[in-house]
C-alpha cells in the first residue's frame, strides 16, 4: 500500500485562513485544495488557522496537515515549527526553508552564498538612517511579507519617505534593493525538479497585489518569451535555490530577465498560491498535471 493508499483511511486538516495580511487569499487557495481532496474521496475537513488553530487540530483528531497559509504565522516555520511538535506530518517545506524564504534578508545571503543572481540591496529598520540611495529606481518592500503586499518602485529621492513608510505598516525591517527591469517570470520546482517558465504581463505598473489576484489583472504565458538560455538558467536557478533552501515537495521562485538575458532571482514562496489566477497550477497544467493531481502529487512528495 503507497502512502497516498494509506492517507485515504486517514484525516487530512487543510490549514487555511490564517492571521497574515494574506489571509484572503488563503481562503481561496485552501477552499480549491479542499475541494479537490473531497473530489478525490479524501476524508478532509477545513481548518482556519487563527490563533486557536493548535486546539482545533486537537479537537480534530487530524492525521495529516496540507498547508495552504500564505504570509506570517504560516509561510515562515512557525506552522510548521508547531506540527512538528505535534508530530503531525504536513506539507510542503519545513521550518528551515519556510522561515529562510520569508525573510527577504536572508534569502539574499542565501542567494549570494549559492552564487544565485539577486539585486543589490540593504535592509532598513524603522528610526535607522537611510544611507544615501545614489541609483534610482529601487524597489522597496516589506522584509516579511508576500503577495507584493507594501511593494513600491520608487524613481526619485522625495518618494522614498512615502513609500517606506508604506513598507513599515507591514513589518519592522524594510528591503531596499536595485530595480531591475526586464521581463518578469516565475518557476515552480515539484520534487526538486523544475516546471515550465511561466512570463508574466500584469496589467498595472509590476506585479502587485491587485495583478496577482484580480480576474484579468495578469496575462501568465507558458512558454515565456525569452530566449532558449535565459529560460534554461531560469530553471537552473529555481532548482539551485530549492537545494539551497532545503526545500520539500514544492516551491516557486520568482525573476526577472533584463535586457542582456541576464536571470535575477528575486524571492522564493514555499507555499505558492493555489487559486484559479494563481502561477504554479498554471505551471502544472502546461505539463499536463490537473489541478486535482498536483494537490495529491505534493502530498507525495511531502511523504518521502
Amino acid at each position: 500500500m503507497t502512502n497516498i493508499e494509506k492517507l485515504k483511511n486517514k484525516k487530512i486538516g487543510v490549514l487555511y485562513g490564517g492571521l497574515s495580511s494574506e489571509r484572503e487569499i488563503s481562503l481561496k487557495s485552501g477552499k480549491a485544495v479542499l475541494n479537490a481532496l473531497k473530489k478525490l474521496k479524501f476524508n478532509a475537513i477545513g481548518i482556519d488557522a487563527d490563533k486557536n488553530v493548535a486546539e482545533k487540530i486537537k479537537k480534530e483528531k487530524i492525521d495529516f496537515a496540507y498547508i495552504v497559509l500564505h504570509g506570517k504565522f504560516g509561510e515562515d516555520g512557525t506552522i510548521q515549527g508547531m506540527l512538528e511538535i505535534m508530530g503531525i506530518p504536513y506539507t510542503g517545506c519545513g521550518v528551515f526553508a519556510s522561515s529562510a524564504s520569508m525573510d527577504k534578508d536572508i534569502s539574499k545571503k542565501l542567494f549570494k552564498c549559492a552564487n544565485i543572481l539577486t539585486p543589490e540591496g540593504f535592509t532598513l529598520k524603522k528610526f535607522e538612517a537611510v544611507p544615501e540611495i545614489k541609483n534610482y529606481p529601487v524597489v522597496v518592500k516589506p522584509s516579511c511579507q508576500g503577495s507584493a503586499i507594501g511593494v513600491s518602485i520608487v524613481k526619485s529621492k522625495k518618494d522614498f519617505i512615502k513609500a517606506a513608510k508604506e513598507a513599515f505598516k507591514y513589518d519592522d525591517e524594510i528591503i531596499v534593493e536595485q530595480f531591475i527591469k526586464g521581463t518578469e517570470i516565475t518557476v515552480g520546482v515539484l520534487d526538486g525538479q523544475p516546471l515550465p517558465v511561466i512570463e508574466i504581463v500584469p496589467k498595472g505598473k509590476f506585479y502587485d497585489f491587485k495583478s496577482k489576484y484580480q480576474k484579468g489583472g495578469s496575462q501568465h504565458l507558458i512558454p515565456a518569451r525569452i530566449s532558449k538560455s535565459a529560460y534554461i538558467q531560469a530553471q537552473v536557478s529555481a532548482k539551485k535555490v530549492f537545494e539551497a533552501f532545503k526545500c520539500r515537495a514544492v516551491c516557486r521562485v520568482d525573476m526577472i530577465v533584463d535586457s542582456k538575458d541576464k536571470v535575477w532571482v528575486l524571492e522564493n514562496n514555499t507555499v505558492p498560491g493555489m487559486t484559479e489566477t494563481s502561477l504554479l497550477p498554471d505551471e502544472a497544467r502546461a505539463c499536463g498535471i490537473s489541478f486535482e493531481e498536483l494537490v495529491v502529487k505534493i502530498i507525495e512528495c511531502s511523504l518521502v
